[in-house]
Parts: structure tokens; sequence; C-alpha cells
């Protein structure tokens, strides 16, 4: 059975900083690894990415404040979130693709972790 285990989740002040980390030891082979997050009333959004090669995409409402990393070894992506906005309040989940676009089907080649709770707020 396939599982995301998420961590890192809290509340934080506005200018604070918080990680999320996700592993994904369950699943042999990832192309891609990556947090989204939704807001209430909000759709989910990409908020970061990152390829085995280290290739990585950020949203640009983070570029700058947000920096992810990965292990690969380890099956292991980090979201290191400096600055932290009140609009920056959201629930993350973690994201794993098994397969590069154009390869890669929502539901078929994907899984989603539970969500962790980001809070900013003085």
């Amino acid at each position: 059975q396939v599982e995301l285990v998420e961590s890192g989740g809290g509340l934080v002040q506005p200018g604070g900083s918080l990680t999320l980390s996700c592993v994904a030891s369950t699943i042999f082979s990832i192309y891609s690894m990556g947090w989204y997050r939704q807001a209430p009333g909000k759709q989910r959004e990409l908020v970061a990415d990152i390829t085995a090669g280290g290739t990585s995409n950020y949203a640009e409402t983070v570029k700058g404040r947000f920096t992810i990393s990965r292990d690969n070894a380890k099956k292991t992506v980090h979201l290191q979130m400096d600055n932290l906005k009140p609009e920056d309040t959201a629930v993350y989940y973690c994201h794993v693709d098994r397969l590069p676009p154009p390869l890669a089907t929502p539901n078929q080649s994907d899984y989603w972790g539970q969500g962790t709770q980001v809070t900013v707020s003085s």
C-alpha cells in the first residue's frame, strides 16, 4: 500500500519559517516530488516540485522565499518555507508522480499525502 508520510506543519508568525517533509518509501520509482496547497475557498495549486534530476519549479508567489530539496536515496522531499506570509496559510499536500510528462496520468501514476496544515498568523 502506497503511503506518503508528511510532517512539519503548524502555526507560525508572519516572517517566520517552517520546513515540511514528505517520505514516499513505499514507492519504487519516482520521477517528481512536490507540494501543492489549498486555502479555504480556493483551488489546489502547485507550490513547488522537483524532478529526480534536480530540476525545480516554483509558483511565482513563493519564489525567493521557499526552497524545495530532495533526497532520492531516502525518497524524501523537503520544503523550506521562509518569510512566511498570512496568505501562505493553507493545507499543504505532498504529491509524487512515478512518470514524467507526457506519460504521467493523474490518479494513475501519481499519489497524494493526507495534507498538513500551515497557519501563518500573529
